[in-house]
């Protein structure tokens, strides 16, 4: 199996786990003389079947990470790097939209607001930031549908 196809499986045991979660929880309490829709030690087994299988799955998916080597790194090297980035450019984005709303005065008395950094120069920033985690991405997603999960 692909490593690309175990972080699928990963995607879809979660979601599963989520499910079966929010029935439980459906079905935790019953009016006195009722039985509940559905059995809830049925679904507990499911649950923990389900979450042995991520457990495993997601040790291999971080084994593989951690070995897997590419040009710029390892997976796990390059995961940390695409995570920081995404923080910083969401964080360079968000701050170029302030400094960017200047207010608008109606009158000439009224205190004027101002940008407190040149935002061309900030702009120029967010962009290369934007597109170094492009790159790393695309690196990643690349060894992900190249490498053999461990």
């Amino acid at each position: 199996m692909k490593l690309a196809e175990a972080l699928q499986l990963r995607a879809d045991l979660q979601k599963r786990m989520e499910q079966l979660a929010s029935r439980l929880y459906d079905n935790a309490t019953i009016q006195e003389g009722e039985r509940p829709a559905e059995d809830p030690a049925g679904l507990l087994a499911e649950y923990e079947d389900c979450a042995n299988q991520l457990e495993d799955l997601m040790a291999r998916i971080n084994r593989t990470n951690c070995e897997t080597k590419t040009d710029r790194g390892t997976l796990t090297e390059l995961l940390a790097r695409r995570d920081c980035l995404k923080m910083r450019v969401e964080t360079y984005r968000n701050f170029l939209t302030s400094a960017s709303s200047l207010t608008r005065r109606a009158t000439r008395s009224e205190i004027r607001i101002m940008s407190a950094v040149s935002v061309p120069e900030y702009r120029k920033k967010a962009d290369a930031l934007a597109r170094e985690l492009r790159e790393t991405d695309n690196v990643i997603q690349s060894a992900n549908w190249t490498t053999e999960l461990l």
